[in-house]
C-alpha cells in the first residue's frame, strides 16, 4: 500500500501537490508540520502537510519527500483552513498566503553548493579564466556557494560560468536546507560536584594561592549572589556585579571549580516592566464595559466608537484581563508599528512578560520565538500586541481580539499577496475560533459604522474624554488672505507661530503635522519650467535636503540634486511645495534653542527609531515634532497643547472615492494628540478653503454630519458599504501591448458580467519602475452572489493567460480595494 502526503508550496501557486511517504513517515507525520520536499529539477522548498491520504496523483509521478523539518506541528487546522479562505477570498493563491503568513526563517529555501567531482581528471589548458579561478578556489575549499562565486568572480552572473563546468565534468551541485532559526542559549556557571561537600569547599577556599586574589573574589562573590538570588546565575550577571572579566571565569571553569552549562532563553523578555499600580476606571469607563459585554452576549463583533483620549485603552486593558483571567490568549492588532512602542510599555507594566510583540521590525528570531510560544500557548505570549501580521499566528485558545483604530488604511496590504484586509480576516478568524471581535476608533470607517448601525455589529459610543477634559479648540487659518496680507513667515501663518511661542513660554510641546515627507515635492527651472523626473517612473523627483539629492519615492531611485537645469542650463531653480524636512529646517530658524525632531518614514528604518523618538518626546527632551501620518495614530503624549497642521488641502483633493472620509479621519486624529491631560489643547489648520464641509466638521467635530453625506453620495455613485469592489490592476513594459491586452480583458469582462465595469483607464501614476499600468475596476452590488462573481472573473483571468500575446502581462487583482 502507498501512502502520500497534500502539501502547499511557499510559491505562488493555486494547487497543492501529492508526495510519497514511507508508512513510518505515514504514521509520524501530522497535519502542520513542514517538510522539506524536491520541486522542479533541483530545488528543495520548505512545504507545509495539510493532509494525509493513500490515493496517488493521476496527472504526475509522486516524488519522495527530502526530510521531515518538525517534530510537532507549528500550524494548526483552524489556521490552514484561515488562510484557505483568505486565498479564495481575496483571489490570490494558497501558497501566497503561506508564504506571507510564516516567518521568513521557518521557511527554509535549499542553497546551491557547488564542489569538484572527485574522480574527474581534468585538463586545466581546457578551462576559461573564470572557470579556472573557481577550480582554483575549489582546490582549497571543499565546497563553495553561488554567492562566494559571485565575489571570486565579482560578477553577478555566474550560473553560466557553473553550467560550462558541469558540462567539462568538474563539478557538481547539490542542494542543502539550511536552519535559519537559531535559539538563544545563555551560559551559566554552578560549583563544581566534588565542592557540594563542606569540607571540599573550605580546603578549595584555603588552597588559593597569593597570585589567585581575583580568583578567590569572584568565588566568594559567587556564594554571595547565590544566597541572594536563589536561581541559576549567568557568566555576564557574575562578571558585572564583580566587575571581572570572563577569563577569570574560564581560569576557574579550567580548574574545575566552576562548571558551565547554557539554558534556552527568549530574546524579548518584559517581567522587568510589571508594576503593581492597580488600573482604575473611571465611572463612564465602567459604565462603557458594562455594555459592551452587555453586547458580546448578542453579537460577536462590537464597535467602540469613543473621541479621542476618552480612556479607550485602559477599557482594552480591563477587558483583556478578565478574558487573559480565563486562559484565553488575546490579540491587539495596531495599524501602525510606531503606535505598538507605546502600547507595549503600558501593558507589559500592567502584565509583564504575558506579552508579546510580533511586527516586521522585530528580528527573524524573536519573531520565530513568539511563533512557537503562541502555538505552545505559552503564557509568556498569553497577550500578543501586533500589526496585521500578527493575525497569522497558530492561536489555539483565542477569546478576543481588539482592533484598534480600526478605520485606518494600513490594516490593508498592498503588496504583495495575500492583499488581505486584517480587521475583515479577524473578524473570521475569530468566528473560527468563537471569540469575540471589539473595533475601536474616534473616526470609525464607514463601512463599519454602517454595519453597526444597521444592527450587524454591536455599537457603543463614549463621548466624554477622560478626566472630563474638553475637547481641543479648533481655530481655521486662511493661507489665501495670510498670504494676501503679509501675515506669513515661510509656510507658517503669524496665528501658528504666536502659538508656538505661547506654548513654549508655559512649557508645552507641539506637534505639527504635513503629510509629505522630504523637503520639496517639485524642484523647478524658472527659466524654461522644466521639472527633473524619475527615469523609471512618470513622477516627479521629490528633493531630500539633509542628504542634497532627489529621491523617486515609488522606485527609489536617486540622483544628485542638479546645479543647473538639464534642459536649458540654467542655474534659476526653485523648489516648489513643502514636506517634513523643510518646516523641520524653517522651525530651526524660527525657534533657534528648541530641539525640534522629524518622525516619518525617513527617520525610522533602524529598529528602535520609533522608541528613541516617541521616549525622547515623552520625557520632554524633544519641544516640536514634525510628522506625517505616524503621527496621527493613537499616541498619547500628556504635555502636548498644540497641533499645527501645515497644509489641509493637500489630503482633500486626492482623486479617491474615500479621500473625503480620510481626510476628515487624518484631521480628527491628529487634532486628538492636543491636551490630554487638564488643560483644553488648541489645534491650528492652515487652508486655503476654510469653508470647506470637510474643514468645517472637524472643526466641530461632526462625525455624523460626515458620515451621511458621505453615504449619500457612496449611495449615488456606487461605491462601499453599497457595493464591494475588485480592482485588476495591469502592467506591462510595452505601451501599446497593455493597452491592448487591457481593453481585451475589459470587453470579455463586460460581456460576462451584468454589473458595472469601469476602465481601463490609467492611474494617476501611470508608470513605475518602467512598467506601464492601466486599471479595471468592477463594482459588485450588495444583493449580487459574491462567489460566483469571483469565480467568473477568475475564470475570464484564465483564458486571458491562455492568449499567447498576453501571457506577459502581469495582472494583480485587489478585493475590497482602499
Amino acid at each position: 500500500m502507498s501512502f502520500f502526503i497534500e502539501v502547499i508550496m511557499p510559491l505562488s501557486l493555486p494547487k497543492t501537490f501529492t508526495y510519497k511517504v514511507s508508512e513510518a513517515e505515514y504514521a509520524f507525520i501530522k497535519k502542520g508540520m513542514r517538510i522539506a520536499v524536491p520541486f522542479g529539477r533541483n530545488k528543495i522548498y520548505t512545504a507545509l502537510v495539510i493532509d494525509l491520504h493513500q490515493t496517488a496523483p493521476t496527472l504526475y509521478e509522486a516524488k519522495e519527500i527530502h526530510q521531515i523539518l518538525d517534530e510537532q506541528p507549528i500550524v494548526n487546522e483552524v489556521q490552514i483552513n484561515h488562510w484557505f479562505w483568505i486565498a479564495s477570498y481575496y483571489m490570490c493563491t494558497i501558497g501566497d498566503v503561506y508564504r506571507g503568513a510564516l516567518p521568513s526563517a521557518l521557511l527554509l529555501e535549499s542553497e546551491t553548493i557547488i564542489s569538484q567531482k572527485q574522480e574527474a581528471l581534468i585538463d586545466e589548458a581546457t578551462l576559461t579564466d573564470d572557470e579556472f579561478l573557481i577550480y582554483e578556489a575549489l582546490q582549497h575549499q571543499s565546497s563553495l556557494k553561488v554567492e562566494h562565486i559571485m565575489g571570486i568572480l565579482n560578477k553577478k552572473t555566474v550560473l553560466p560560468v557553473i553550467q560550462r563546468l558541469i558540462n567539462k565534468g568538474v563539478v557538481t551541485l547539490q542542494e542543502e536546507i539550511q536552519e535559519a532559526y537559531k535559539p538563544k542559549l545563555i551560559r551559566y556557571i554552578r560549583l563544581h560536584k566534588q565542592y557540594e561537600s563542606e569540607a571540599n569547599l573550605i580546603g578549595l577556599l584555603d588552597n588559593f594561592n597569593k597570585n589567585a586574589n581575583k580568583q578567590k573574589e569572584l568565588v566568594l562573590q559567587y556564594f554571595q549572589l547565590h544566597a541572594q538570588e536563589k536561581k541559576p546565575i549567568s557568566v555576564k550577571q557574575l562578571t558585572e556585579t564583580t566587575k571581572s572579566s570572563a577569563a577569570i571565569v574560564k581560569a576557574l571553569v579550567d580548574k574545575q571549580v566552576f562548571e558551565e552549562y547554557y539554558l534556552q532563553e527568549d530574546r524579548v523578555n518584559f517581567d522587568k516592566n510589571k508594576s503593581d499600580n492597580e488600573l482604575v476606571l473611571s465611572e463612564i469607563q465602567k459604565i462603557t464595559l458594562t455594555k459592551i459585554k452587555d453586547k458580546f452576549i448578542e453579537k460577536d463583533v462590537c464597535l467602540l466608537h469613543g473621541v479621542t483620549s476618552s480612556g479607550k485603552t485602559e477599557i482594552y486593558t480591563k477587558l483583556i484581563e478578565e478574558y487573559s483571567e480565563k486562559g484565553k490568549q488575546v490579540l491587539y492588532l495596531l495599524p501602525e508599528i510606531a503606535l505598538t512602542t507605546q502600547l507595549v510599555s503600558r501593558l507589559t507594566k500592567h502584565f509583564g512578560n504575558k506579552v508579546a510583540v510580533f511586527h516586521s521590525k522585530y528580528s527573524n528570531n524573536e519573531r520565530v520565538e513568539v511563533w512557537n510560544n503562541v502555538n505552545q500557548n505559552a503564557a509568556s505570549a498569553q497577550i500578543v500586541i501586533g500589526a496585521r501580521s500578527a493575525l497569522f499566528l497558530p492561536f489555539s485558545n483565542l477569546g478576543l481580539i481588539i482592533v484598534d483604530e480600526e478605520h485606518e488604511a494600513t490594516f490593508k496590504q498592498q503588496d504583495p499577496a495575500p492583499r488581505y484586509h486584517a480587521r475583515d480576516a479577524a473578524i473570521v478568524l475569530a468566528n473560527a475560533h468563537q471569540a469575540k471581535v471589539l473595533l475601536g476608533s474616534a473616526t470609525p470607517s464607514i463601512e463599519t459604522y454602517y454595519n453597526a448601525t444597521s444592527g450587524k455589529f454591536g455599537l457603543v459610543t463614549l463621548k466624554e474624554r477622560f478626566g472630563k477634559v474638553q475637547l481641543p479648540e479648533i481655530e481655521l487659518v486662511d493661507l489665501k488672505d495670510s498670504y494676501f496680507r503679509k501675515k506669513m513667515k515661510g509656510h507658517f501663518s503669524l496665528t501658528l507661530i504666536e502659538a508656538i511661542t505661547e506654548a513654549f513660554a508655559n512649557g508645552e510641546q507641539v506637534i505639527l503635522f504635513q503629510n509629505r515627507r522630504g523637503f520639496s515635492p517639485v524642484l523647478e527651472c524658472m527659466s524654461c519650467g522644466h521639472v527633473p523626473q524619475c527615469s523609471q517612473c512618470d513622477v516627479s523627483l521629490t528633493y531630500h535636503k539633509y542628504k542634497n539629492q532627489l529621491r523617486c519615492h515609488y522606485c527609489g531611485y536617486s540622483m544628485a540634486k542638479p546645479t543647473n537645469c538639464h534642459v536649458c542650463s540654467s542655474v534659476d531653480l526653485e523648489t516648489k511645495g513643502f514636506g517634513t524636512e523643510q518646516i523641520e529646517l524653517e522651525l530651526a530658524e524660527l525657534f533657534p534653542g528648541k530641539n525640534i525632531k522629524r518622525m516619518d518614514q525617513d527617520t525610522t528604518r533602524g529598529k528602535y527609531s520609533f522608541e528613541k523618538i516617541i521616549d525622547g518626546f515623552k520625557n520632554r527632551e524633544i519641544d516640536v515634532l514634525v510628522g506625517t501620518q505616524m503621527l496621527a495614530k493613537g499616541l498619547d503624549f500628556d504635555n502636548v497643547s498644540l497641533v499645527g497642521i501645515m497644509n489641509a488641502d493637500n489630503m482633500l483633493y486626492h482623486p479617491d472615492f474615500r479621500a473625503f472620509e480620510r481626510s476628515f479621519q487624518m484631521m480628527t486624529q491628529v487634532s486628538g494628540r492636543a491636551g490630554r491631560s487638564e488643560k483644553r489643547g488648541k489645534v491650528i489648520i492652515q487652508t486655503y478653503n476654510p469653508l470647506h464641509n470637510i474643514i468645517q466638521q472637524v472643526t466641530n467635530n461632526d462625525y455624523e454630519g460626515m458620515y451621511k453625506e458621505q453615504l449619500y453620495e457612496r449611495k449615488i455613485y456606487y461605491y462601499p458599504p453599497y457595493y464591494r469592489l475588485i480592482r485588476l490592476t495591469l502592467k506591462h513594459r510595452d505601451f501599446e501591448k497593455l493597452k491592448e491586452g487591457s481593453m481585451w480583458l475589459y470587453q470579455v469582462l463586460k460581456q460576462n458580467l451584468s454589473i458595472p465595469v469601469l476602465g481601463p483607464e490609467e492611474p494617476v501614476v501611470s508608470r513605475v519602475r518602467n512598467e506601464y499600468i492601466r486599471v479595471i475596476m468592477v463594482k459588485i452590488p450588495g444583493e449580487a452572489p459574491l462567489q460566483s462573481t469571483k469565480k467568473t472573473i477568475q475564470k475570464v483571468l484564465n483564458s486571458f493567460d491562455l492568449v499567447a500575446p498576453y501571457r506577459t502581462i502581469k495582472v494583480t487583482v485587489n478585493v475590497d480595494f482602499y
